[in-house]
Protein backbone atom coordinates (compact mmCIF):
# COMPACT_ATOMS: atom_id res chain seq x y z
CA UNK A 1 0.00 0.00 0.00
CA UNK A 2 1.37 3.42 -0.94
CA UNK A 3 2.13 6.30 1.40
CA UNK A 4 -0.77 8.19 -0.18
CA UNK A 5 -3.12 5.30 0.62
CA UNK A 6 -1.95 5.27 4.23
CA UNK A 7 -2.52 9.02 4.46
CA UNK A 8 -6.06 8.69 3.09
CA UNK A 9 -6.78 5.89 5.52
CA UNK A 10 -5.41 7.86 8.48
CA UNK A 11 -7.48 10.91 7.57
CA UNK A 12 -10.56 8.72 7.40
CA UNK A 13 -10.13 7.07 10.81
CA UNK A 14 -12.29 9.56 12.74
CA UNK A 15 -15.10 8.94 10.26
CA UNK A 16 -14.56 5.18 10.49
CA UNK A 17 -14.80 5.16 14.29
CA UNK A 18 -17.98 7.24 14.13
CA UNK A 19 -19.78 5.74 11.14
CA UNK A 20 -18.02 2.49 10.21
CA UNK A 21 -16.91 3.94 6.86
CA UNK A 22 -13.72 5.78 5.89
CA UNK A 23 -15.78 8.64 4.50
CA UNK A 24 -14.58 8.84 0.91
CA UNK A 25 -17.06 6.37 -0.60
CA UNK A 26 -14.59 3.51 -0.94
CA UNK A 27 -16.96 0.90 0.53
CA UNK A 28 -19.71 1.55 -2.05
CA UNK A 29 -17.04 1.81 -4.74
CA UNK A 30 -15.80 -1.63 -3.72
CA UNK A 31 -19.28 -3.10 -4.20
CA UNK A 32 -19.51 -1.47 -7.62
CA UNK A 33 -16.08 -2.86 -8.52
CA UNK A 34 -17.15 -6.38 -7.54
CA UNK A 35 -20.35 -6.06 -9.58
CA UNK A 36 -18.42 -4.79 -12.59
CA UNK A 37 -15.52 -7.23 -12.59
CA UNK A 38 -16.62 -10.52 -10.96
CA UNK A 39 -19.01 -12.89 -12.74
CA UNK A 40 -22.31 -13.27 -10.86
CA UNK A 41 -22.42 -16.28 -8.55
CA UNK A 42 -18.63 -16.67 -8.36
CA UNK A 43 -17.43 -16.39 -4.74
CA UNK A 44 -13.76 -16.78 -5.69
CA UNK A 45 -14.00 -13.97 -8.22
CA UNK A 46 -15.81 -11.71 -5.76
CA UNK A 47 -13.11 -12.22 -3.14
CA UNK A 48 -10.38 -11.61 -5.70
CA UNK A 49 -12.13 -8.42 -6.80
CA UNK A 50 -12.27 -7.12 -3.21
CA UNK A 51 -8.58 -7.90 -2.68
CA UNK A 52 -7.69 -6.23 -5.97
CA UNK A 53 -9.70 -3.14 -5.06
CA UNK A 54 -8.05 -2.95 -1.62
CA UNK A 55 -4.56 -3.20 -3.07
CA UNK A 56 -4.97 -1.02 -6.16
CA UNK A 57 -7.76 1.44 -5.45
CA UNK A 58 -8.31 2.05 -1.72
CA UNK A 59 -7.33 0.19 1.44
CA UNK A 60 -10.14 -1.77 3.12
CA UNK A 61 -10.20 -2.89 6.74
CA UNK A 62 -11.36 -6.47 6.17
CA UNK A 63 -9.22 -9.44 7.19
CA UNK A 64 -7.53 -9.53 3.78
CA UNK A 65 -5.77 -12.12 1.69
CA UNK A 66 -2.85 -12.93 4.02
CA UNK A 67 -4.88 -13.52 7.18
CA UNK A 68 -7.95 -14.82 5.37
CA UNK A 69 -6.58 -18.34 4.90
CA UNK A 70 -6.18 -18.61 8.70
CA UNK A 71 -9.90 -17.97 9.04
CA UNK A 72 -10.65 -20.40 6.21
CA UNK A 73 -8.69 -23.17 7.87
CA UNK A 74 -10.30 -22.63 11.28
CA UNK A 75 -13.77 -22.71 9.73
CA UNK A 76 -13.05 -25.89 7.79
CA UNK A 77 -11.74 -27.63 10.89
CA UNK A 78 -14.87 -26.67 12.83
CA UNK A 79 -17.25 -27.79 10.04
CA UNK A 80 -19.90 -25.38 11.38
CA UNK A 81 -23.63 -25.32 10.95
CA UNK A 82 -23.93 -21.80 12.37
CA UNK A 83 -21.31 -19.04 12.31
CA UNK A 84 -21.76 -15.76 14.17
CA UNK A 85 -19.65 -12.84 12.98
CA UNK A 86 -19.14 -9.55 14.79
CA UNK A 87 -18.17 -6.88 12.26
CA UNK A 88 -19.42 -7.19 8.68
CA UNK A 89 -17.78 -4.18 7.02
CA UNK A 90 -18.00 -4.92 3.25
CA UNK A 91 -18.89 -8.59 3.70
CA UNK A 92 -15.49 -10.01 2.76
CA UNK A 93 -14.93 -12.33 5.73
CA UNK A 94 -18.49 -13.64 5.54
CA UNK A 95 -17.80 -14.56 1.91
CA UNK A 96 -14.69 -16.46 2.97
CA UNK A 97 -16.68 -18.26 5.68
CA UNK A 98 -19.48 -19.15 3.24
CA UNK A 99 -16.92 -20.56 0.81
CA UNK A 100 -15.14 -22.59 3.51
CA UNK A 101 -18.41 -23.94 4.97
CA UNK A 102 -21.01 -23.98 2.17
CA UNK A 103 -23.57 -25.82 4.30
CA UNK A 104 -23.40 -23.31 7.17
CA UNK A 105 -25.58 -20.33 7.99
CA UNK A 106 -23.60 -17.15 8.60
CA UNK A 107 -25.15 -14.40 10.73
CA UNK A 108 -23.12 -11.20 10.76
CA UNK A 109 -23.63 -8.24 13.12
CA UNK A 110 -22.73 -4.76 11.86
CA UNK A 111 -23.41 -1.41 13.52
CA UNK A 112 -23.34 0.57 10.24
CA UNK A 113 -26.45 0.28 8.10
CA UNK A 114 -24.47 1.64 5.15
CA UNK A 115 -21.91 -1.14 5.48
CA UNK A 116 -24.72 -3.68 5.73
CA UNK A 117 -26.09 -2.43 2.41
CA UNK A 118 -22.65 -2.73 0.77
CA UNK A 119 -22.19 -6.26 2.11
CA UNK A 120 -25.62 -7.36 0.95
CA UNK A 121 -24.89 -6.08 -2.57
CA UNK A 122 -21.68 -8.10 -2.67
CA UNK A 123 -23.26 -11.22 -1.17
CA UNK A 124 -26.14 -11.07 -3.62
CA UNK A 125 -23.75 -10.71 -6.55
CA UNK A 126 -21.62 -13.61 -5.29
CA UNK A 127 -24.68 -15.83 -4.88
CA UNK A 128 -24.58 -16.37 -1.10
CA UNK A 129 -27.45 -14.13 0.01
CA UNK A 130 -29.51 -17.20 0.91
CA UNK A 131 -27.04 -18.37 3.55
CA UNK A 132 -25.47 -15.12 4.81
CA UNK A 133 -27.48 -12.57 6.81
CA UNK A 134 -26.57 -9.18 8.26
CA UNK A 135 -28.16 -7.88 11.47
CA UNK A 136 -27.68 -4.15 11.99
CA UNK A 137 -26.82 -3.43 15.61
CA UNK A 138 -24.26 -4.25 18.30
CA UNK A 139 -24.01 -6.86 21.01
CA UNK A 140 -23.82 -4.07 23.59
CA UNK A 141 -26.89 -2.08 22.51
CA UNK A 142 -28.98 -2.98 25.53
CA UNK A 143 -30.38 -6.28 24.32
CA UNK A 144 -32.06 -5.35 21.03
CA UNK A 145 -29.51 -7.14 18.83
CA UNK A 146 -29.21 -10.09 21.21
CA UNK A 147 -32.99 -10.52 21.05
CA UNK A 148 -32.98 -10.29 17.25
CA UNK A 149 -30.26 -12.91 16.99
CA UNK A 150 -32.14 -15.28 19.28
CA UNK A 151 -35.70 -14.67 18.09
CA UNK A 152 -35.18 -14.11 14.37
CA UNK A 153 -31.99 -15.96 13.49
CA UNK A 154 -31.89 -19.06 15.67
CA UNK A 155 -28.85 -18.10 17.72
CA UNK A 156 -29.62 -20.04 20.87
CA UNK A 157 -27.93 -22.11 23.58
CA UNK A 158 -25.05 -24.14 22.18
CA UNK A 159 -25.84 -23.22 18.57
CA UNK A 160 -22.74 -21.23 17.58
CA UNK A 161 -19.99 -23.42 16.18
CA UNK A 162 -17.71 -20.58 15.04
CA UNK A 163 -17.53 -17.00 16.29
CA UNK A 164 -15.47 -14.54 14.24
CA UNK A 165 -14.63 -11.24 15.96
CA UNK A 166 -13.46 -8.31 13.84
CA UNK A 167 -15.24 -5.16 15.01
CA UNK A 168 -14.63 -2.58 17.77
CA UNK A 169 -11.41 -3.78 19.42
CA UNK A 170 -12.53 -2.37 22.77
CA UNK A 171 -15.60 -4.62 22.64
CA UNK A 172 -13.87 -7.92 21.88
CA UNK A 173 -13.79 -9.19 25.45
CA UNK A 174 -17.07 -7.71 26.68
CA UNK A 175 -18.96 -9.07 23.68
CA UNK A 176 -17.36 -12.50 24.06
CA UNK A 177 -18.38 -12.55 27.72
CA UNK A 178 -21.95 -11.59 26.81
CA UNK A 179 -22.09 -14.44 24.31
CA UNK A 180 -20.70 -16.83 26.92
CA UNK A 181 -23.28 -15.63 29.43
CA UNK A 182 -25.98 -16.41 26.88
CA UNK A 183 -24.61 -19.94 26.54
CA UNK A 184 -24.42 -19.66 22.77
CA UNK A 185 -21.06 -21.48 22.53
CA UNK A 186 -20.51 -25.16 23.23
CA UNK A 187 -17.36 -27.15 24.04
CA UNK A 188 -15.51 -27.34 20.74
CA UNK A 189 -16.77 -24.00 19.44
CA UNK A 190 -14.01 -22.00 17.78
CA UNK A 191 -13.49 -18.26 18.23
CA UNK A 192 -11.27 -16.41 15.74
CA UNK A 193 -10.26 -12.82 16.52
CA UNK A 194 -8.50 -10.51 14.05
CA UNK A 195 -6.29 -7.47 14.74
CA UNK A 196 -5.40 -8.59 18.25
CA UNK A 197 -1.98 -6.90 17.99
CA UNK A 198 -2.84 -3.95 15.75
CA UNK A 199 -4.93 -1.91 16.39
CA UNK A 200 -4.89 -4.32 19.32
CA UNK A 201 -7.17 -5.99 21.86
CA UNK A 202 -4.83 -6.47 24.85
CA UNK A 203 -7.59 -7.27 27.33
CA UNK A 204 -8.91 -10.02 25.08
CA UNK A 205 -5.45 -11.50 24.60
CA UNK A 206 -4.75 -11.39 28.35
CA UNK A 207 -8.07 -13.13 29.03
CA UNK A 208 -7.25 -15.96 26.63
CA UNK A 209 -3.81 -16.38 28.17
CA UNK A 210 -5.25 -16.37 31.69
CA UNK A 211 -7.68 -19.16 30.85
CA UNK A 212 -5.38 -21.20 28.63
CA UNK A 213 -5.92 -24.91 29.21
CA UNK A 214 -8.92 -24.41 31.50
CA UNK A 215 -11.65 -22.66 29.51
CA UNK A 216 -9.78 -22.11 26.24
CA UNK A 217 -7.05 -23.57 24.06
CA UNK A 218 -5.56 -20.80 21.91
CA UNK A 219 -3.15 -20.57 19.02
CA UNK A 220 -1.68 -17.15 18.28
CA UNK A 221 -0.99 -16.77 14.56
CA UNK A 222 1.71 -14.22 13.79
CA UNK A 223 0.86 -12.33 10.62
CA UNK A 224 0.56 -8.77 9.25
CA UNK A 225 -2.00 -6.01 9.11
CA UNK A 226 -4.15 -6.42 6.02
CA UNK A 227 -2.80 -5.61 2.56
CA UNK A 228 0.82 -4.92 3.52
CA UNK A 229 3.80 -6.88 4.85
CA UNK A 230 5.47 -4.50 7.32
CA UNK A 231 3.14 -3.97 10.29
CA UNK A 232 2.82 -7.11 12.45
CA UNK A 233 -0.52 -8.41 13.65
CA UNK A 234 -1.98 -11.40 15.49
CA UNK A 235 -4.96 -13.59 14.73
CA UNK A 236 -6.08 -15.61 17.74
CA UNK A 237 -7.80 -18.96 17.19
CA UNK A 238 -9.37 -20.26 20.40
CA UNK A 239 -11.22 -23.49 21.05
CA UNK A 240 -13.79 -23.27 23.84
CA UNK A 241 -13.31 -26.05 26.37
CA UNK A 242 -16.39 -25.30 28.44
CA UNK A 243 -16.92 -23.51 31.75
Amino acid sequence: MTLRSWARLALGMPSFVRTGQIGDGREAACAAFVEATAPPGDIDAALTAIDTFARREAMLVNIGDEKGPLLDAAVRRAAPRLVLELGTYCGYSALRIARAAPAARVVSVEFSAANADVARRIWSHAGVAGSVTCVVGTIGDGGRTLAALADDHGVTAGSVDVLFIDHDKNAYLSDLRTILDRGWLHPGSVVVADNVRLPGAPGYRAYMRRHEGTRWRTVEHKTHVEYQSVLPDLVLESEYLGS
